[in-house]
């Protein structure tokens, strides 16, 4: 929105969503890629976050094959993760392929290298764990709180019998 400083632009294609981008974001439920390695411009970072089954994915073979991979949790990438399965079944990585966890990177020192060159494709394939959604709200709710943003309201619990 205009009010926020963001641009928002309606595409008549994936394609043309994604061209130029420097982050992209999948979040579909789709069962075939949705995005193709050579719309993808030099550098770009793509966040992979919808298809969660092993038969499902939303990334085509040649983006992660291309790319350097992370995961939240090698475990459930290795089971559940068909962005990943898939170009493994099909014979073009191994379980090698996956750098490392987000955590692994994110830590001070990092336990794995991220982006090596400013070309370089990296993604970051996420099947969802409920500990990186409380986090990211106790952050967000710190946040809030030390800046005196957002609207305080009762969830549940005993309410005012006046209201």
């Amino acid at each position: 929105s205009a009010s926020r400083g963001v641009r928002i632009v309606v595409c008549e294609s994936a394609r043309d969503a994604v061209d130029g981008a420097d982050i992209v974001c999948t979040v579909t439920s789709s069962r075939e890629p949705v995005l193709h390695h050579e719309w993808l411009a030099p550098g770009a970072h793509v966040n992979a976050v919808g298809a969660s089954l092993a038969t499902a994915r939303e990334l085509d073979s040649a983006t992660v094959v291309a790319s350097r991979f992370y995961v939240d949790r090698r475990e459930s990438a290795l089971n559940e993760a068909g962005d990943f399965l898939v170009p493994k079944r099909e014979g073009l990585v191994d379980d090698d392929h996956i750098v490392g966890e987000i955590g692994e990177l994110l830590v001070d020192p990092p336990r794995v290298e991220g982006r090596r060159t400013p070309q370089e494709l990296t993604v970051f394939k996420s099947l969802g764990l409920a500990i990186e959604d409380v986090a990211s709200a106790r952050r967000i709710y710190d946040r809030a709180v030390a800046t005196g943003a957002g609207t305080w309201f009762e969830l549940g619990g005993l309410r005012d019998a006046d209201a």
